[in-house]
């Protein structure tokens, strides 16, 4: 006999939440916290970088790039291994290599050594967000999925926070190694409390899984979640609102407000801490909205591409030197980039079933970290070819927004339709539930 559901039993098996959760889901969050802090460290040591190894633009750029290489190839293995093994084995290896890297980086003296610490904690840093979204949608409810993505960009935000308020002024009294090293020891602490404390999921809200991990397995799971419009639209979503701020903090920022704005390494780093305290500030706004009116993604993600597009422009095209009015406005819109990349995520998640919610986030990740890569090779080969010239060097900016762009009005239709009939689809499904 077929009814309608009753309030008290959800038709959807959607954990609980809760204090547990919340407890569990911050320490996930913990790691991306420290993840972050390690990835954004070279952004304020970028011109200590270039004295300590002699080396250009070009070679400086390569950190980063290799860096981000090594964490966008590793998106969708990651994803799939979040899928297959869960959160917490995922995350005790991420923890492990992105702190061998951190203290690899602090005692390297070479610079194929440097890069090498570089590479291996890109790998580990590869394994934290990913986790953290799937550790999210594992204790808390779908409604509250796109809320918690953008919480843990914002925690992870305080990390590069730490980054430019804290590391920049450590680096500058006691100096590289004790820097490095110092800051790595954080990472031994969280492997601790991750050994002990994290749990994949509540009791009763185990997914199923296949029971190896072969050729077909991977090939289904990728195909599967490349096959869904929301998926590609997401990626497009983060490859084109993500790249422009972690480009600036990531290497870029200090080099250019330094040496082509003229500014001091203290207010370079102040205009920095400004781009972190904004995106923090927006991913808040933008979680409220999108939880509340899910037609705003889209125009959330083009508005921030349009504005981050005028003020760069703007700003370029100023003769001489831009007024500080400018540069403040300019990282603050900066800051809109990453609260708007999780927009991305919110276009992925509802067209994936659970056991498929890594690999899709971990094919969204790769575009913004791709346009990232691509960005800091381009302002490096650019800045070496044009005698160190800022303002055509960014020029790469606008190429791959308008790349983006068009991608997103593209694929939006087709996601849009998807997404309307699994809605549908769900609802019948709802009025014929057996009790």
């Amino acid at each position: 006999m077929n009814a309608a559901p009753s309030a008290s039993a959800p038709i959807h098996s959607d954990p609980p939440g809760g204090a547990r959760a919340a407890a569990v889901w911050g320490l996930g969050v913990t790691v991306y916290f420290v993840a972050i802090t390690y990835r954004t460290s070279l952004g304020v040591a970028a011109l200590d970088a270039t004295e300590r190894f002699d080396i250009n633009a070009s070679a400086l750029s390569t950190f980063s790039i290799l860096q981000l290489l090594v964490y966008a190839g590793m998106q969708i293995p990651v994803g799939l291994l979040v899928d297959r093994l869960g959160t917490k084995k995922v995350l005790t290896l991420g923890v492990v290599l992105f702190t061998a890297g951190q203290f690899g980086f602090a005692f390297s003296d070479s610079y194929v050594a440097a890069l090498a610490s570089r590479a291996l904690l890109g790998c580990g840093d590869a394994m934290t967000f990913i986790s953290v979204l799937r550790l999210g949608s594992r204790w808390f409810p779908a409604k509250r999925g796109p809320i918690i993505a953008q919480v843990a960009g914002l925690i992870g935000m305080a990390g590069n926070l730490v980054t430019t308020l804290v590391l920049a002024r450590v680096l500058g009294t006691f100096g590289w190694t004790p820097t490095f090293a110092g800051s790595a020891l954080g990472g031994v602490l969280i492997l601790v409390l991750v050994v002990i404390f994290l749990k994949d999921h509540p009791e009763g809200f185990e997914v199923g899984t296949s029971p190896h991990m072969g050729r077909t397995y991977v090939r289904h799971q990728i195909q599967r979640a490349w096959r869904e419009p929301g998926t590609r639209l997401g990626m497009w979503v983060h490859f084109t609102t993500q790249f422009p701020g972690m480009v600036f903090l990531l290497l870029w920022g200090m080099p250019f407000l330094v040496q082509g704005q003229g500014l001091s390494r203290s207010t370079a780093g102040e205009l920095l801490t400004l781009v972190v305290l904004s995106n923090m500030a927006v991913g808040m706004v933008y979680g409220q909205v999108i939880a509340r009116h899910h037609a705003a993604r889209a125009p959330l993600a083009l508005g921030t591409v349009a504005v981050t597009a005028g003020v760069w422009a703007t700003v370029l095209l100023w003769q001489g030197q831009a007024p500080m009015w400018l540069l403040v406005l300019l990282c603050s819109v900066l800051g809109a980039c990453g609260p708007a990349s999780m927009i991305g995520f919110d276009f992925a998640r509802p067209a994936n079933p659970p056991e498929r919610q890594g690999t899709a986030a971990g094919i969204v990740n790769m575009g913004g970290f791709t346009a990232s890569m691509t960005t800091l090779l381009a302002v490096g080969v650019l800045l070496d070819a044009t005698g160190g010239s800022f303002r055509i060097a960014f020029v790469c900016i606008f190429v791959l927004e308008a790349v983006g762009v068009l991608q997103i009005l593209r694929l939006r239709p087709r996601a849009h339709r998807r997404e309307r009939e699994r809605v549908v689809a769900s609802r019948v499904e709802a009025v014929h539930v057996p009790v």
